[in-house]
């Protein structure tokens, strides 16, 4: 093998070897992410608030530059009338720089809306992605203890027909062996009967030559008629 097949193949066993770690750790992995997720997320809520809280600041300070330009308003139309000149030249110049600064206000307001409009859209994306992890892990947990009870169960019945098999060998060997035993007994029999006379006897018992052996019947009723003329 050449040296740049064995670094590729060193380096795919390696990658294997991670994949591997990586597989057996992926629960882990999603609930870390998970709860980084969260944490982002809680991160992202206080901004929020706080932008909601400047907009709300910026809100009030533009119907309060908006009050001070109609009462201003009023104040000049007013000194006009009465034919001050002066006081209402002085009042439009004050309208003029409340909405100089009403033009401001609204830009940073208006500044304000979009960002927290646009962080709602984005905090709301990303908790309906945080509630599909959720649920997905909920998911591959539950998987996973059922794939693990799976295995065990089919572990067992492996291990558990494995025994059984073990056990019917056994069983078939301890029944051979007394049948073996049974032979040998009868044997056994066979010999000492045949030493003692006992198997002469049985024949010739059951001939009918030795007394006590089997009588056929017609022997039998001639046995019967002889005892009754007598």
């Amino acid at each position: 093998m050449s040296l740049a097949k064995l670094w590729t193949a060193l380096r795919g066993g390696a990658n294997e070897a991670l994949e591997t770690a990586a597989d057996s750790q992926a629960i882990r992995i999603l609930e870390q992410e998970q709860r980084d997720a969260k944490s982002e997320l809680q991160a992202c809520d206080q901004n929020l608030t706080k932008i909601m809280a400047k907009r709300k600041m910026a809100q009030n300070k533009a119907e309060s530059l908006k009050s001070d330009i109609e009462k201003y308003t009023n104040h000049a139309l007013a000194a006009n009338d009465k034919g001050d000149e002066t006081l209402a030249i002085e009042c439009a110049t004050r309208v003029e720089e409340l909405e100089g600064q009403l033009r401001i206000e609204q830009e940073i307001l208006d500044g304000f809306l979009a960002s927290e409009k646009s962080l709602e859209a984005n905090i709301t994306k990303a908790k309906t992605s945080v509630r599909r992890l959720d649920q997905q892990i909920d998911q591959v947990k539950a998987t996973e203890s059922v794939q693990k009870a799976q295995v065990a169960a089919s572990t067992r019945h492996i291990g558990a027909n494995s025994k059984v098999k073990t056990a019917l060998d056994s069983l078939e060997r301890i029944k051979a062996k007394q049948a073996e035993r049974s032979a040998e007994l009868e044997a056994a029999d066979e010999r000492a009967n045949k030493e003692n006379g006992s198997d002469l006897d049985a024949k010739l018992k059951k001939a009918g030559i030795q007394p006590g052996g089997e009588v056929s019947g017609k022997d039998k009723l001639a046995q019967l008629l002889a005892v009754k003329k007598s």
